[in-house]
C-alpha cells in the first residue's frame, strides 16, 4: 500500500468509486471487477457489498485484523455510458499504475461534475433511432414522420420534467401520453398505410432497456436483491409507459385500434 495512504483513505474512496459505478448503471459484476482490481493495485483486502440503495466496503492490509468500512448511500443519476467508461478506464489507469492516489482522487472529482451528453444531441437521435425502429417493423414514410415528431415532442417534454425535478415514472407517463397523442394523428387523419405501427412504435424509445439487462446480468452472477430491485423499477417504468398509451388511446377515441 502506499506510505501516504491509510486504510480509511482506501476504504473511502473504493466505496465512492462503487457508489458512483452502481449510480451510472453498472452491474454487480462490473462493479466487484473494478473495485477489486483497484484494491489490488493498492495493496489492500476488499469485501464489497452491493445493496440497492446503497454500497459496503470493508478494507483491510493483508495478514492484519484491523478492518475499516465504509458506506455510500448510491444517487442514481440515470444511464451514464460516458461516465461508465472513465470509470472503468480509471480503475485500469490505477491498477496499471499510471495514476497515483492523488491523481485518482481528482479524476473521480472530475468524473462526479461530468457534465451528461448534450441534449439536443440526445433528442435529435433518439428520434431518429425510434423512426427507424418504425421502419424496422413495416412503416411507411408517413409513419415514419409521425414517429419522428412524435418521439422529438416526447422525449423534449421528459428532459423538461426531469430538469424540473419530477419524478421519473411521472415523466415517463406523460411524456408516453404525448408521444401517443401526436402519433395517434396518423389514424385519425389517415396519414399513411401503416398508422398502427406509428403508434406502437412511438413510445418504444421510453422502454427501460438497460435495467432489463442489467437485472438478468445480476441474477446471473447471484446477486438476487439488485436484480429484484432494476427489475422492479424497470417493470413499474414499463407500466408507466404502457398507462400513458392506453390513455392517449382511449382519450382520442382509439381504444379498438
Amino acid at each position: 500500500m502506499p506510505k501516504n495512504l491509510t486504510i480509511s483513505d482506501a476504504a473511502a474512496f473504493l466505496a465512492d468509486y462503487a457508489s458512483r459505478l452502481w449510480g451510472c448503471g453498472a452491474t454487480c459484476v462490473r462493479i466487484e471487477k473494478n473495485v477489486g482490481r483497484i484494491a489490488a493495485a493498492l495493496g489492500v483486502d476488499c469485501e464489497l457489498t452491493v445493496m440497492p440503495a446503497q454500497v459496503e466496503v470493508s478494507v483491510c492490509e493483508p495478514g492484519t485484523p484491523h478492518t475499516v468500512v465504509a458506506a455510500r448511500r448510491v444517487k442514481g443519476a440515470g444511464i451514464n455510458f460516458d461516465a461508465n467508461a472513465r470509470l472503468s478506464r480509471l480503475s485500469w489507469a490505477i491498477a496499471d499504475g499510471r495514476v497515483d492516489y492523488a491523481g485518482a482522487l481528482a479524476r473521480l472529482e472530475e468524473i462526479k461534475h461530468l457534465r451528461p451528453t448534450g441534449q439536443w444531441e440526445v433528442l435529435a437521435l433518439a428520434s431518429l433511432a425510434n423512426a427507424a425502429f418504425c421502419r424496422l417493423f413495416g412503416g411507411d414514410a408517413a409513419a415514419m414522420a409521425v414517429v419522428f415528431v412524435a418521439t422529438l415532442a416526447g422525449f423534449r417534454l421528459k428532459q423538461i420534467m426531469l430538469a424540473d425535478g419530477h419524478d421519473l415514472r411521472m415523466a415517463v407517463l406523460c411524456a408516453a401520453f404525448f408521444s401517443a397523442s401526436i402519433s395517434a394523428g396518423a389514424a385519425l387523419f389517415g396519414w399513411g398505410s401503416t398508422p398502427e405501427i406509428a403508434l406502437a412504435t412511438s413510445v418504444l424509445y421510453l422502454i427501460p432497456g438497460v435495467p432489463y439487462i442489467n437485472a438478468a446480468s445480476d441474477l446471473i452472477a447471484r446477486h438476487y436483491l439488485c436484480s429484484f430491485s432494476r427489475l422492479m423499477d424497470a417493470c413499474v417504468l414499463t407500466a408507466c409507459l404502457s398507462a400513458g398509451l392506453c390513455a392517449g388511446m382511449f382519450i382520442l377515441g382509439l381504444a379498438d385500434f
